[in-house]
């Protein structure tokens, strides 16, 4: 039997940067490719050519489906997105009974290993050390007053028990720390954010995506951090409380933001976000990047085999992540 697929994404740029030549002749090579990227401007043109695809690939980009065009998609049985969160477009392909399969645990490595990183030198005091020693005169100060604890017997608060704080509690097992994970849900919970907020020296979050953790993280959970501490936000900008946030670090110079995500993104022209000293901003470089990204297409395409050969998908979601 001939199966058939076709490749859908909003940002062309982006799709071939994650699906290079080599891993589209290797979907090539196992079931029968449309030959052209289809995108949101260009869809309703091709709709008539595609009645008879099964599978979609995509990354991030890929766009919400209407109704009028599933229809049009009557064969279409699953798609393999090669990214992590799909409430964007997941929604109307699931209530049809359509797998959509993410890439979501690939995805989790390259957050976890940022904040690995991010943990480790925010125990040991790098971030409150760098910008306080600017100049000859503060070294023997900070030499030999450094008051940052270090990375052994230290405590670090995992807000969120999905994947990716899942994967950085192993990543973080050789260094001696104590680790809090501390699930999303107040029922599962045996220690609060306010308590994990008053006693770890760094806060990660990784709360899912839901609209009741909209502004969880507030100025009550930042005026608890102890001295020095840190708070590093990977998961989502909306989760935080940014104004009040920014009321506490400008009372809390000791204190350290890093902040790959942030509500809006990017921040506004002449947010203190941007001039503050105490926070440091990226632009959202968490999850996989250039090479990172071939994680995320090997794994859809492993599922993709375990699909053509009838077996379980290990990643195929059953609600929006």
């Amino acid at each position: 039997m001939t199966w058939h697929a076709a490749l859908f994404s909003g940002h062309p740029e982006k799709f071939h940067q994650v699906y290079q030549p080599l891993f589209v002749a290797d979907i090539s090579s196992r079931i029968s490719l449309y030959p052209e990227l289809i995108t949101p401007d260009n869809i309703d043109a091709h709709l008539a050519h595609l009645k008879n695809i099964e599978v979609i690939f995509s990354t991030w980009g890929m766009f919400t489906l209407t109704e009028t065009q599933l229809d049009k998609l009557p064969n279409l049985k699953v798609i393999f997105y090669a990214a992590g969160a799909t409430e964007y477009f997941s929604t109307p392909l699931l209530a049809r009974g359509i797998k959509v399969v993410s890439a979501w645990q690939a995805n989790a490595i390259p957050v976890a290993e940022f904040c690995l990183a991010q943990i480790l030198l925010g125990c040991k005091g790098y971030f409150r050390n760098q910008r306080e020693y600017t100049g000859p005169e503060f070294f023997s100060a900070l030499a030999n007053n450094h008051t940052a604890p270090g990375n052994y017997q230290e405590r670090v608060a995992l807000i969120g028990a999905g994947a990716i704080s899942q994967t950085l509690q192993r990543l973080l097992q050789p260094f001696y720390l104590e680790v809090l994970m501390i699930p999303s849900r107040p029922e599962k919970r045996v220690c609060s954010l306010e308590q994990a907020f008053s006693s770890a020296m760094v806060i990660s979050n990784h709360l899912p995506n839901r609209e009741d953790n909209i502004g969880v993280l507030n100025g009550d959970l930042f005026s608890l951090m102890r001295p020095g501490a840190v708070f590093i936000n990977t998961g989502r900008g909306l989760q935080v409380n940014e104004q009040e946030l920014i009321s506490v670090l400008q009372q809390r110079p000791d204190l350290t933001a890093l902040l790959d995500v942030t509500k809006p993104e990017p921040p506004q022209a002449g947010s203190l976000l941007y001039s503050l000293p105490n926070v440091q901003l990226t632009s959202h470089i968490a999850g996989a990047l250039n090479n990172e990204t071939r994680r995320l297409v090997q794994c859809v395409l492993d599922e993709f085999q375990r699909w053509l050969q009838h077996q379980p998908l290990r990643y195929a979601i059953t609600k929006p992540l």
